[in-house]
């Protein structure tokens, strides 16, 4: 004969849950305004209100036993009911779902809803996410300079279509939730990039001109083709505004790798040229008297012209501002300098205008 094991009372332990918690509860059924959940024995729950409306379509596929997640939002309301939440419960389920995604290194499809100046905005899992243009792939990143309008403009055309992404950032705390193109196809890019080195003279095709500097696709013994930057300051010994004076897009060059940094390469193509610098060296000293043309004029001071290749600066402070500056020096006036500083190993060469330093003299004179 079978003893019965008697329970005592101090033996049933129901877990009591906080504010905040996510618990499971077990649906016993709606009325069109609440629904109500068997929480572990311990109360009967219900989602009410605008709760009860933001779940209304998941709520009415539910069938009577089956479990679900929820959120503890209050744990007695004027009825004495456990007030809970779905949606809340659903939010943080995500925001865990998207951190292990992010852990894991997995690559997310997504497809993308809107573009603003910054960048594209898609949502995964009811969880908005952005993708700065910095973390586009390098042919989707849009080659049309710094001026935001033409840049939102290309982004524009990203929206409605999917792409393959991981996730660089997340935040629930701050709902922030940033996104990786190029992350995807980093690894694949540092192996293909290992097979270069710096210093190495590669051939290939100018991909893009933008303000600041060119594009260029390049590649070598059947290997995969990738894409480097020539920085305006390395397309050439001369200073100059606008890239497109020395490349244009199709062009077909040689430049030498400069830099290789993680999955990005850096060329020039004025190290492929003759250094002009070096032949001045001894062409000049400081306190010669040199004629040179206004090429350009910029907040900081003049840049003159000496010769083809060779551009001097004459510094705004010798004048005091720019308009005072601008009364005196004329865009592709041909003036008088005094070199008052001369360091071609560091290309730079200061320049004060002959007139103030025979003004000076005369001052000093008096």
């Amino acid at each position: 004969m079978q003893q019965k094991t008697q329970i005592k009372q101090e033996d049933i332990k129901i877990k009591v849950p906080k504010v905040g918690d996510i618990i499971d509860a077990v649906y016993l059924g709606n009325d069109g305004l609440y629904a109500f959940f068997d929480i572990s024995g311990f109360k009967t729950g219900v989602i009410c209100g605008k709760e009860f409306l933001d779940a209304k379509n998941v709520i009415e596929n539910l069938k009577k036993g089956d479990t679900v997640k929820v959120r503890v939002i209050e744990l007695e309301n004027e009825e004495g009911f456990v007030e809970l939440s779905m949606k809340e419960a659903g939010k943080e389920l995500n925001w865990k779902t998207l951190k292990e995604l992010k852990e894991k290194g997995e690559v997310i499809k997504v497809k993308i809803e809107k573009a603003n100046k910054g960048g594209l905005i898609t949502t995964i899992s009811n969880i908005q996410a952005f993708l700065p243009v910095s973390q586009l792939s390098i042919d989707h990143y849009p080659r049309v300079g710094s001026d935001p309008q033409k840049i939102l403009k290309e982004l524009q055309k990203f929206v409605g279509k999917e792409m393959e992404v991981r996730i660089l950032d997340i935040d629930p705390k701050e709902d922030k939730l940033i996104l990786s193109e190029k992350e995807k196809e980093s690894e694949t890019l540092k192996k293909i990039v290992s097979n270069y080195k710096e210093g190495e003279i590669v051939e290939g095709e100018i991909t893009a001109v933008v303000d600041f500097g060119a594009f260029i696709k390049f590649s070598k013994d059947n290997i995969k083709p990738i894409e480097g930057l020539i920085h305006i300051s390395e397309l050439d010994w001369k200073l100059i505004e606008d890239p497109s004076e020395i490349v244009k897009k199709g062009d077909r060059i040689k430049a030498k790798i400069v830099k290789i940094e993680n999955d990005r390469v850096f060329l020039s193509l004025k190290q492929l040229k003759e250094n002009p610098w070096e032949k001045i060296k001894s062409k000049y000293k400081k306190g010669d008297v040199v004629k040179g043309k206004v090429k350009r004029v910029a907040n900081f001071g003049a840049f003159i012209e000496l010769s083809p290749d060779i551009q001097g600066l004459c510094h705004i402070s010798v004048f005091g501002s720019k308009e005072e500056l601008l009364k005196h020096l004329n865009l592709e006036k041909e003036y008088e300098f005094v070199i008052s500083e001369f360091n071609p190993d560091n290309y730079r060469i200061i320049l004060i205008p002959k007139f103030l330093v025979d003004q000076q003299k005369e001052t000093q004179k008096q």
